[in-house]
Formats: C-alpha cells, sequence, structure tokens
C-alpha cells in the first residue's frame, strides 16, 4: 500500500509536467470531450511542458556563460533577470509544489470572479507559472510546506490575478476601443507606471502609429531577429573584457568570440524552443482551463498574454522595446553606485513588457510617453530586481532574479510579511495603489475624454 502511494505522490505527481497534465485531463473530462481529444489534449500539455522546460535549460546555460564572463571581464557581479532561469532551479526541487499552487491559484481566481464585480479570468499560462513559483519559493524558504505552502501561494496569486487585469483595464478599454478582453501578463505595475510618466509628458504629442519605420528597421518586428541583434553585442562584448584565455576553458578550442557569438544564438534559439513548447502547452491547458472557468463565470473577461496588445500600436511596440533597453542599460551601471546589484538586462522582459509598455505609454502620451515612458519602464525593471536579489541570496539563490514586476512585488511583499516588516509592505502597497489611481482615477465619462485628449 505504501509502495501505491509512494508511486501517485512521488513518482508520478510528483513530476511537475505530469500534474500539469492530469490538471487538463481533468478539464478535458469536465467539459465532456470525446475520448480522443482527452487523450490528444493531455500528451499534448505534457509534451509542451516537456519542451518548455528544454527550452528553459537552453537559456539557463547560456545566460549562466553570460553571467560568468561578464563578472569576470569587467570585474562585477551582474545578476540574470530572466525568470526561466529561477524557474528552472525552482522545479528542480518543489516541481509539484509549484504546479499545486498554480492550480490554486486558478481555482481562487474563478471563486473572486465568481463573487466580486471584478470578472477576469487570468489565462495566461506561463505568467500563473511565474507566480506560482514566486509563491512557492518565498513561502517554502520562510518555513511553509504542505498544504499551508501551496495555499499561501495560491491565495496571494489568485487575488493577484484578478487585481492586475483590473487595474490595467482602463488603459486596455483605450487601446483597444472595446471592453471584450482583459491583458493578463505580471508586468502590470510596469505598464501602469509606463503609463502614469506617459500622461504628464506626452500631452498633445501624435501616435507611433503615426511614424513609418524604414525597410532597413523592419526586420526588428520579427522578435527572434530583435533579440539577436541585441544579444550579440551583448555577449561579444563581455566576451573581449573577460579575453581568450579565460574563454578557453568553456570553448573547447573554438575561437572564443565565435564561441560568444554562438553562445548569444543559443540564447535565441533557447527562446524559440521555450515559446514553441509555451504555445503548445497553452493550446491545450488555456481550452481545458477556459470551458471550466467560462461556465462558471458567464460574465467573464478572459485576461490574456501582453502580445494581444501588439497589433493595436505596432510601431508602440519597437519603441518601447529599444526605450526600455535604453532604460535598462543606463539602470545597470548606476544602480551599482547606489550599492544595489548590478541586473543584466533581460531581452525577454524588454521586448515583450518593454513592448507592451510602449502601447500602454502611447496610448496615454503618444510617441514622448511611448519614448520618455518607455525609459523609466526600463529602469524600474532594473531596480525591482535589484531590491529582490538580497532576500533570494538569503534563500540560496546566487546570480538570478525575477524580472515581471508584479512577480517581484509579490515576492517582496510576501517575503518582508514573512520577515514581520510590515512597514514596507504597506509602502510598497500604498506606492502600487497611487500609481494604479493616477493613471486610472474615477471610471467616469469626463475621465475617458481626457484620456482620448492624449491620443
Amino acid at each position: 500500500m505504501n509502495s501505491v502511494i509512494d508511486f501517485l505522490i512521488k513518482d508520478l505527481l510528483g513530476q511537475a509536467s505530469i500534474l500539469i497534465a492530469f490538471i487538463a485531463l481533468i478539464g478535458l473530462l469536465l467539459q465532456k470531450k470525446s475520448a480522443g481529444k482527452v487523450v490528444e489534449g493531455t500528451f499534448k500539455t505534457l509534451l509542451g511542458f516537456l519542451i518548455m522546460m528544454a527550452g528553459i535549460n537552453i537559456i539557463v546555460g547560456s545566460l549562466t556563460f553570460l553571467n560568468t564572463i561578464f563578472t569576470h571581464g569587467f570585474g562585477m557581479q551582474g545578476y540574470i533577470t530572466d525568470v526561466a532561469a529561477i524557474a528552472g532551479l525552482a522545479n528542480r526541487e518543489l516541481g509539484s509544489e509549484v504546479a499545486l499552487t498554480l492550480l490554486v491559484i486558478f481555482i481562487v481566481n474563478i471563486i473572486i470572479a465568481r463573487l466580486t464585480p471584478f470578472k477576469y479570468i487570468f489565462l495566461t499560462g506561463q505568467a500563473l507559472l511565474w507566480m506560482a513559483t514566486i509563491g512557492a519559493v518565498i513561502g517554502y524558504k520562510a518555513g511553509l510546506t504542505g498544504l499551508p505552502l501551496i495555499l499561501t501561494g495560491g491565495i496571494f496569486g489568485g487575488v493577484m490575478a484578478v487585481i492586475m487585469p483590473a487595474l490595467a483595464q482602463p488603459v486596455v478599454r483605450r487601446i483597444t476601443d472595446s471592453d471584450d478582453v482583459a491583458l493578463g501578463h505580471f508586468c502590470t505595475i510596469g505598464y501602469l507606471l509606463t503609463a502614469a510618466v506617459a500622461k504628464v509628458v506626452g500631452r498633445g504629442s501624435r501616435s507611433t502609429e503615426d511614424l513609418k519605420l524604414p525597410d532597413n528597421f523592419k526586420f526588428l518586428q520579427d522578435t527572434y531577429l530583435s533579440m539577436a541583434v541585441v544579444m550579440v553585442p551583448m555577449y561579444l562584448i563581455p566576451a573581449l573584457a573577460a579575453g581568450p584565455a579565460f574563454i578557453a576553458q568553456y570553448s573547447s578550442g573554438m575561437n572564443y568570440l565565435m564561441y560568444a557569438f554562438m553562445q548569444s544564438i543559443q540564447f535565441v534559439a533557447g527562446v524559440f524552443v521555450l515559446y514553441s513548447g509555451v504555445r503548445l502547452l497553452l493550446n491545450e491547458l488555456v481550452p481545458a482551463f477556459r470551458g471550466i472557468a467560462m461556465r462558471l463565470v458567464p460574465d467573464a473577461k478572459p485576461a490574456l498574454d501582453c502580445p494581444v496588445m501588439f497589433p493595436y500600436a505596432p510601431n508602440a511596440v519597437i519603441v518601447g522595446f529599444l526605450a526600455t533597453t535604453l532604460g535598462s542599460v543606463v539602470g545597470m551601471l548606476i544602480f551599482p553606485m547606489l550599492g544595489l546589484a548590478m541586473i543584466l538586462p533581460g531581452l525577454l522582459t524588454n521586448f515583450f513588457a518593454g513592448g507592451t509598455a510602449g502601447v500602454f505609454g502611447n496610448a496615454l502620451g503618444g510617441r514622448r510617453g511611448a519614448m520618455i515612458g518607455g525609459f523609466v519602464h526600463g529602469l524600474f525593471i532594473t531596480l525591482l530586481p535589484a531590491i529582490l536579489v538580497p532576500m533570494l541570496e538569503s534563500y540560496g539563490f546566487t546570480g538570478v532574479t525575477f524580472s515581471d514586476s508584479d512577480v517581484i512585488s509579490t515576492g517582496l511583499v510576501l517575503g518582508h510579511a514573512f520577515q514581520h516588516n510590515w512597514l514596507f509592505v504597506a509602502l510598497f502597497i500604498a506606492f502600487i495603489t497611487l500609481i494604479a489611481w493616477f493613471v486610472n482615477g474615477k471610471p467616469t465619462k469626463s475621465h475617458e475624454e481626457k484620456l482620448h485628449e492624449t491620443l
């Protein structure tokens, strides 16, 4: 009997990929799908998760090399701001806890949407996974295990999954000119800060969509090409500083600059694999979740991943990406002078979050809003990970930190709450509330007209 229980708990459900596939299986069965659809959806979910983890491992390896040569070449400690890196490390130790926390987050999200006026169902699977990861990591390192660990991260994450789309929705309505869809991406605090800056600096500025990109720069609209353009010099410059003798221990006889170049392309390849897995996973997992959710909450709005905003202002996406990257590079240089950790710019965050920030900035402040707001956004998403670093290091994580502003905020609030530092918690929540109030104000007709004047 004990061997059967051990098999079910440790060998079967102890595997995060199996557990997530099992969740999809339950969702498909509850929707009364055919046997063929149930088998197809379950195994595609399993395959998608394993492909995602393969991409994570590629990215972790490539970014670990970058961190090493950066540290040696410049004599500075650079920290990776890619959530995939720490998620990969956490899943090796807390895979089943993270998966169960993810399930609780979704359940709490549905309950809140059912019982309150906040009718948002968060359907961005990887963002929920990152939120579940930070909740599990912080709770576990604070001494929680089992059900208390899962419920703490799950309840807090479920609240965030409803509140963040609600805070962003007034701006999303202005961007999409409808109320049919919401934004489900845990970088919302950064977007609101961008919008607040844009509201101040961008009055009267024309939209980025009045701009025409030269043909020579249109390749930046391809995610992976734009990433490669930035990542290649980001690897080559530290490689030059580190020198051939140091890199020889990794390159197996290959020219040190060529090896660094190949590592930069390896990073882009890892991103491709990661998102291929994510797409496959979400294509199966989200319909299983969504079918259940929409039956339980008929008036719910689906909160979708940030690329859903991109078609509404494609030029703003590029402007936001470049401005955020510039701000993150400046932050990388100046924050260590203030005694904070040196944070290496995370290109995934810079493109997806930076591009969305550009759309938010453009909605409230046109070109100036997208550029200046995007620059401030880059500083902000470099500052937040630097603030989180000491806490993560105290938990045994070195060289890595989270990137998404809402995920970091959750970690900071939970971590300081467990440390009984309630003043920090109160001030941080007050800061977020102030930004949200300034951007959105009261949802009145006159406010909507004011927003329209900024376009």
